[in-house]
């Protein structure tokens, strides 16, 4: 489901990011080619609401630190532990690939940090993106955590799109990639979301949550890694003293 007014919000905070000062409702509508008439509406809303406010008089809007209060309070009462975010930190410099930690979001996984790799060439993932659960290593790696009938729940659910040649393309294809995976003891992927990507993930129960660890970049640097990548995962998870939850996820994968 896509609700465009919802959707308005996001892109207006992100161009204000982009933008880094701040903007008139002319300049707001010719960058993100909105009517004037519905920029005008969003703004004046957002304004009203506490959430947007003038710098300088006719200087253009810019957001107001309501915004930070909001968020700090969403962010105490979920954090992302400083454990996990150094957990990815160290793996992500270890296999010198863009690595992230994601949880599931319906029927895509969504990351809840990720640090990218330094190289040129690289896997571009931040904060918030999310890729399908059951066409990345880093979903199958939440789907072996759940029960049989969970699964069965969200395969129902599933529309399968073919992103590439290697997208699995159907309930069975799926299972067996799991099955796979349990065997080799890691989750890995090729292609099947993203054109030349290729990564490693390992499920990563934590706090009563579902989540992955997924380490990836170019196939040409990393389709021949994953078992390298993967075990330097697992090195780091145990390291860091979270194995117990993993060890947990892979006896019952």
């Amino acid at each position: 489901m896509y609700v465009k007014q919802a959707a308005n919000v996001v892109e207006l905070l992100e161009f204000f990011a982009r933008h880094g000062e701040a903007a008139t409702i002319a300049e707001i509508a010719d960058t993100l080619q909105w009517p004037r008439s519905s920029t005008f509406n969003i703004i004046g809303t957002l304004v009203e609401k506490g959430y947007l406010y003038e710098p300088r008089t006719r200087g253009g809007y810019f957001p107001s630190p309501r915004w930070q209060t909001i968020i700090r309070q969403i962010d105490e009462r979920d954090p992302v532990p400083t454990a996990l975010i150094e957990l990815v930190d160290t793996i992500a410099e270890r296999t010198g690939e863009t690595t992230a930690v994601g949880s599931a979001s319906g029927l895509h996984v969504i990351f809840l940090y990720a640090r990218e790799s330094q190289q040129p060439i690289r896997y571009f993932a931040t904060v918030g993106t999310r890729v399908p659960i059951h066409a990345s290593s880093a979903g199958r790696a939440i789907l072996a955590q759940m029960s049989e009938k969970e699964r069965e729940q969200l395969y129902r659910k599933l529309v399968f799109e073919k992103y590439s040649d290697s997208t699995p393309m159907g309930i069975e294809k799926i299972e067996g990639e799991l099955r796979a995976a349990a065997e080799r003891g890691y989750h890995q992927s090729n292609s099947e979301y993203i054109a030349d990507l290729a990564g490693a993930s390992l499920p990563l129960p934590m706090g009563g949550k579902r989540l992955s660890i997924v380490s990836a970049g170019p196939v040409s640097r990393c389709i021949g890694r994953r078992a390298e990548m993967a075990g330097i995962i697992r090195s780091a998870i145990e390291e860091a003293g979270l194995d117990a939850g993993w060890q947990a996820a892979a006896a019952q994968a």
